[in-house]
């Protein structure tokens, strides 16, 4: 090979490159449940090289390549149980006789590391007290957090300065600003009956991950009659988090705020605890 064409397959090679890493801004930006595919060890005849890149969506979509046939469709088996526990996952293929049907060259072996790569949203509706304290906890564990409210002094900068983004924004008209997808987190703890009302309605016509609403459990029978004449249905309404939170007797505006965290990271890492369940091992033991 000549000197160009090695030069050009690198310039081909980082252009490649470049399109993932910009569709990885981008998916991050949006909350676009993803994880990466690389291939970090080979040995023998393998089609994929080292740091050889997959981005792989939800959706089956993806850019990039690991070596295409039986390998990356493997790949996107394992990359999807990645984006949905979000754990990353190491995964080796043995390539044989039986690949070359598929194009693959045959006597090699390929590992592929897969990680999440994107946090999901977390759409905080209110930002009065209890908005403001679960905003400060979702940003430690790990949530990209947009609030909304339609009082412009309490939705801000300067009151949520770590914010994705803020909107102070009607309720029932902000909905189609927001990147809501089906890795995204729902909040509704507004400051008043009505306005829950409005912002669960919208909230409810989402394909949301997570919902849930703060009040008590009058307030919610009412709401939810309420949103039933509207047109919401029961299976709908069913998936609700209400009240919201982890029943551990929360009082204070901080013990509400830690209850209803937990309650997303329970919701997050429900596949981390079936796993626990199945082997008979403790969570903290992960941690000493």
């Amino acid at each position: 090979m000549c000197f160009s064409t090695q030069i050009q397959q690198n310039e081909s090679k980082d252009l490649k490159d470049l399109d993932i890493f910009q569709e990885v801004v981008k998916v991050r930006q949006e909350g676009t449940p993803a994880a990466m595919a690389t291939i970090i060890q080979t040995k023998g005849s393998t089609p994929g090289k080292v740091q050889s890149r997959m981005l792989i969506k939800l959706d089956g979509t993806f850019i990039g390549t690991v070596g295409g046939g039986c390998v990356e469709s493997e790949v996107w088996e394992s990359a999807k149980e990645v984006i949905l526990t979000d754990k990353p996952k190491l995964v080796s293929f043995l390539l044989n006789d039986d690949d070359i049907e598929s194009g693959l060259i045959c006597g090699g072996k390929v590992e592929i590391f897969i990680e999440p790569i994107t946090k999901p949203n977390l759409f905080i509706f209110g930002g009065g007290h209890v908005g403001l304290c679960i905003y400060k906890l979702a940003k430690m564990i790990d949530f990209n957090v947009f609030v909304i409210d339609d009082r412009e002094n309490f939705a801000n900068k300067e009151r949520f300065p770590e914010a994705e983004e803020t909107y102070s924004e009607s309720f029932k008209t902000v909905f189609d600003k927001l990147p809501i997808n089906e890795n995204s987190y729902l909040i509704v703890v507004t400051r008043g009956h009505k306005f829950d009302e409005t912002a669960l309605y919208g909230c409810c016509k989402t394909n949301a991950k997570y919902i849930g609403m703060i009040g008590s459990r009058k307030k919610i029978k009412t709401i939810f009659e309420n949103l039933k004449e509207k047109g919401i249905s029961e299976t709908v309404l069913k998936k609700v988090h209400a009240p919201i939170g982890l029943d551990i007797g929360a009082q204070s505006v901080e013990e509400i705020s830690v209850s209803i965290s937990a309650e997303l990271i329970k919701i997050r890492r429900k596949h981390f605890l079936k796993d626990k369940a199945k082997d008979g091992q403790e969570t903290s033991e992960a941690l000493l």
